[in-house]
């Protein structure tokens, strides 16, 4: 047996949600290996409806996650978040000389993960060595040397050429 641990995962799932997986994928790249508090932030100041049918799978998955095995909210994170196509409905509409234009209304199956994140002791303190070597600023590069030529058409831009006034 190994003394390391696994980190314990849960999952929750919403299913035929009536709503297109490609417009749910897009909510669901935001929270994607985030900790539980901060996905429920981004979620709530989304603007999306997929934003509303994740936050319901999220807190799902955080109820089971208290309920089954005991994790607190705050020691998740969202391990995975995955949008798959479910059953499309198909409908048409009457167009023009008698055709038929085909409507497709798409539903789709999301999946939470979350696990649970582990505190290890490297993990907690920083390396003093390492944070040292961040800490020391890296030399500026040296200023580009001016050819003769460069010095003579800088210099003949810096004084401004004056007229002569014509005596009367």
């Amino acid at each position: 047996m190994s003394a390391v641990e696994t980190p314990r995962e849960v999952r929750a799932q919403a299913k035929y949600v009536r709503m297109s997986p490609r417009k749910a994928r897009l909510v669901a790249e935001h929270i994607r290996g985030r900790s539980v508090p901060e996905a429920r932030a981004v979620l709530a100041f989304t603007s999306r409806e997929a934003a509303g049918a994740l936050e319901k799978v999220l807190q799902s998955a955080v109820s089971n996650a208290e309920s089954n095995h005991g994790i607190a909210e705050d020691r998740l994170y969202v391990k995975a978040t995955y949008v798959d196509g479910g059953p499309v409905l198909k409908r048409w509409r009457a167009r023009a000389r008698g055709r038929v234009a085909r409507i497709r209304k798409r539903t789709c199956h999301i999946t939470v993960m979350l696990a649970e994140t582990s505190v290890a002791p490297a993990a907690a303190k920083p390396d003093p060595a390492k944070t040292e070597q961040a800490e020391t600023p890296k030399p500026k590069r040296a200023a580009a040397k001016k050819t003769a030529t460069a010095k003579k058409t800088a210099s003949k831009r810096k004084t401004p050429t004056k007229k002569k006034e014509a005596a009367t």
